[in-house]
């Protein structure tokens, strides 16, 4: 016969196992890499699983920028509705290097190191990172990969690398349809896609357009040669811009219908403040991303980034963040926009 203090033995246990139980049920498993997932559905992007509009900003050097100007410039953009920022991982610019792979495609510390700090912190966040790499000659602005031996080396490093986390997608070569020493031809491209494709099968690629509007001939190429996920149109810079945008985009998309292969438009790279003659106000951001939202784009990006008509090029916003973060080196047209923005961007159904 088990006598009293047995029993309130067996009891004590059962009871200490039942509450264990339900308070393992209670608290969520902690989570590592992989809590942030991009993905698409039809012509629009989702974050795990859900439809949304990104809303995002160029972050250029941001490899360069120290972990409290990360810190806080994620504060105020995120606290102001962005969702997404662009960076590149071969950046180099006002004599400071930041490229997380050089130009033979071999990674460089700390900055990949950086690199991976950064999406952990976006991840964390919730926020989209899109990782930039350019073919160019190593000595000349945004740094770049000497040939495609060296592409192909970047390509698998960041790959391999990053492949926990699935908040960031992959622009494969920036504005890679220009004449010069940034140009990419599909073939090359093709082969760079299936590189990813074998490594991460589920990693979104792209391939940036420059400085023009696509034709059904630039659609065929990326999305039945290439194999893009989306399409990136850097659109022409001129004060009738921001009013062509909604239908612009429109045209893609009905292009894109007509081959048979629609996906998202996502305008990674419009005008910006300080490039040249043109000096676009608060009104004409508003005015771009409104056209942007109205032509069904998945997405779209306040770009920024250094005064050419000074001699230093100050303030250089995202191109240089070593001794300024980037929102302490917005104007005020910059601002105005920025805390008006994400008004512009209805929910998502």
């Amino acid at each position: 016969m088990m006598r009293w203090p047995g029993v309130i033995g067996v009891l004590m246990v059962v009871l200490t196992a039942s509450w264990a139980a339900a308070q393992a049920d209670r608290v969520p498993t902690p989570q590592g890499p992989g809590k942030t997932a991009l993905g698409i559905e039809g012509t629009r992007f989702t974050i795990n699983g859900e439809p949304v509009f990104l809303l995002g900003f160029s972050y250029y050097g941001g490899l360069g920028a120290s972990e409290e100007f990360l810190r806080r410039d994620l504060d105020d953009f995120q606290r102001r509705g962005f969702n997404w920022l662009r960076l590149w991982a071969t950046w180099n610019a006002y004599g400071q290097d930041v490229s997380a792979v050089d130009p033979t495609g071999a990674v460089r510390a700390p900055y990949m190191a950086r690199l991976k700090g950064l999406l952990a912190e976006c991840d964390r966040r919730g926020m989209i990172v899109d990782v930039t790499l350019n073919r160019q000659k190593a000595t000349t602005r945004g740094g770049g990969l000497a040939d495609f031996e060296a592409h192909r080396r970047a390509v698998e490093a960041l790959v391999e690398t990053f492949k926990p986390y699935r908040n960031w997608y992959l622009d494969l070569a920036n504005e890679r349809d220009v004449g010069d020493a940034r140009f990419v031809d599909c073939e090359q491209l093709q082969r760079l896609r299936e590189l990813v494709r074998r490594l991460d099968p589920q990693r979104l690629v792209t391939a940036s357009f420059g400085g023009h509007d696509l034709s059904e001939g630039d659609l065929r190429d990326v999305l039945t040669t290439v194999g893009v996920d989306f399409v990136c149109p850097h659109r022409p810079r001129h004060p009738g811009s921001p009013g062509q945008t909604e239908a612009r985009t429109r045209e893609a998309l009905a292009m894109m219908k007509k081959l048979g292969k629609s996906v998202p438009v996502h305008h990674q790279e419009p005008f910006r403040r300080g490039y040249g003659g043109w000096s676009p106000q608060a009104a004409d951001f508003l005015t771009d991303l409104r056209g942007a939202i109205a032509g069904g784009a998945a997405g779209w990006c306040f770009h920024n980034g250094g005064q050419r008509t000074a001699a230093d090029e100050r303030p250089r916003r995202s191109f240089d963040m070593g001794q300024q973060r980037l929102f302490e080196q917005l104007d005020d047209q910059e601002i105005r926009f920025v805390d008006a923005a994400a008004a512009q961007v209805k929910p998502s159904k």
